[in-house]
């Protein structure tokens, strides 16, 4: 069954690439499918048939039981699975199931969310919130495994131990950054019934060498992915501002008469926010 389902996925990506070459499928042109490395993510996916689910065990055809550790229950009977190796030779099992929407109360509150790169997120009320920030806090340590790698040689036994160790420390990365930004998106959806967010170009700042690897350290995109699912599960109103709008305009005013309106201004909430946008 997995064999079956990589030849539909197989063939549906071939459709996406001569209908991409014809002009006939929206968005960047899609390059030809190719292999996959042995050493980095693999996938099978099983169908209904094909697997078999009790309370703490699976059984999957052409492989036999496994047991589960669970990190939450399933609401529903799957329609399919599919087990995933990482490139830490760790193993999950990922189910679809079919879930209804689970509407929050109303909330009366509402908030907007400036991004940045010191201070990860600014709201509407005043607050700020820091980034774990990950790859910062380990760069010693990967440097440090990068180099380990380089000194063995490929296809060795200590060169697949030495890649595991990158991969781990990598895993560990994503699993934190992953894990805050999941929690953050949470609490801002169960706080707030409209959420109002700017559309960053993200794959254009992160053309910028010298900003490239703080921007992916913090996971931008990824936390417009959760705050628009979420808002949809939980009948949330997300609203996404576009870029070309111009809501720096009235800061880039009061840095410009900045020194001349200060002696008058003193304690209003506009020049924390000027301040704020300022470290940003």
């Amino acid at each position: 069954m997995p064999l079956q389902q990589s030849l539909n996925d197989l063939e549906q990506a071939y459709n996406n690439f001569f209908k991409s070459c014809k002009g006939k499928r929206k968005g960047k042109k899609v390059r030809p499918p190719k292999f996959k490395k042995r050493n980095t993510k693999q996938s099978a996916r099983f169908r209904v048939g094909g697997f078999k689910l009790k309370e703490d065990k699976i059984s999957l055809s052409k492989i036999g039981k496994l047991k589960i550790i669970w990190s939450k229950p399933l609401p529903n009977p799957p329609s399919s699975v599919t087990v995933i190796k990482d490139a830490a030779n760790r193993y999950f099992l990922s189910f679809v199931i079919e879930v209804n929407q689970q509407l929050l109360p109303e909330s009366p509150n509402s908030v907007g969310i400036d991004l940045g790169i010191k201070t990860f997120a600014v709201l509407s009320t005043g607050e700020k919130i820091d980034a774990p920030k990950p790859l910062k806090h380990k760069i010693k340590r990967l440097r440090k495994l990068n180099r380990n790698l380089s000194r063995k040689q490929k296809g060795s036994n200590r060169y697949e131990r030495a890649r595991v160790r990158k991969a781990k420390l990598y895993a560990r990365m994503k699993d934190t950054r992953k894990d805050f930004l999941h929690k953050l998106s949470t609490r801002i959806i169960h706080e707030n019934q409209v959420i109002v967010l700017e559309d960053l170009n993200v794959a254009g700042m992160v053309k910028n060498r010298k900003l490239s690897k703080a921007i992916s350290d913090l996971g931008w995109r990824q936390f417009r992915t959760f705050i628009e699912g979420k808002a949809e599960k939980y009948g949330r109103d997300f609203r996404v501002i576009s870029r070309w709008e111009p809501t720096t305009h009235a800061l880039f005013v009061l840095r410009f008469c900045w020194w001349q309106i200060r002696p008058f201004c003193q304690g209003m909430d506009l020049f924390k926010l000027r301040d704020s946008s300022r470290q940003r």
